[in-house]
């Protein structure tokens, strides 16, 4: 039977504590370094998707939240030239395939869809990613009220869900009808 020798076993131990603490501070500073373009580059996002789902305001209110059933959601009033609310941008989100799906939309002061698109989506690429292409976003343009999924044939307040991905239809769908929702609470 070996003896037990306590360098064979500290040794090695001391060497990963060393090696982990190391790796630990490398990643904290990357962080520190890095965290304030990441938090820019998000403003600069969600600026320019508040423009493009909202296209008629020409200035956008401060950050404002409401409440939803026990959910606190963002959202920024638009307004025009004389500073008359042209419409609201909702920060809203829905459980997807891949994760939470959280799109800005756009909804205009007769309450309805005015466009919306994605701040983050990580869906299945060739099937839920198509959710990210125009000719799938424009379908919500014009709609109001409660918005259904349909897999074939959309009646008028229905959207054509994406073939192999109509858990990431149905959680867009969710995402805007929330926004719907909240325009009826704020507006």
């Amino acid at each position: 039977m070996k003896k037990f020798d306590l360098k064979e076993v500290l040794v090695p131990t001391i060497s990963l504590f060393l090696i982990c603490a190391i790796v630990t501070l490398l990643l904290a500073v990357t962080n520190s370094v890095t965290k304030p373009q990441i938090e820019k580059l998000q403003i600069e996002t969600a600026n320019k998707t508040k423009a493009q789902v909202l296209s008629v305001a020409d200035s956008f209110s401060d950050e404002k939240t409401a409440q939803l059933n026990g959910a606190t959601y963002t959202y920024f009033e638009g307004y025009d030239k004389e500073n008359n609310v042209v419409g609201y941008v909702f920060t809203t989100s829905a459980k997807g395939y891949g994760g939470d799906i959280v799109t800005m939309v756009g909804v205009n002061n007769d309450g309805t869809v005015s466009g919306m698109d994605f701040l983050s989506i990580s869906e299945t690429a060739g099937l839920g990613m198509n959710a990210d292409a125009d000719e799938f976003k424009n379908q919500f343009v014009g709609k109001s009220g409660e918005i259904g999924v349909n897999k074939n044939a959309p009646s008028e307040n229905e959207i054509q869900a994406l073939t192999g991905a109509t858990i990431t239809s149905k959680a867009v769908t969710e995402a805007v009808n929330i926004a719907l929702e909240l325009y009826e609470e704020v507006a």
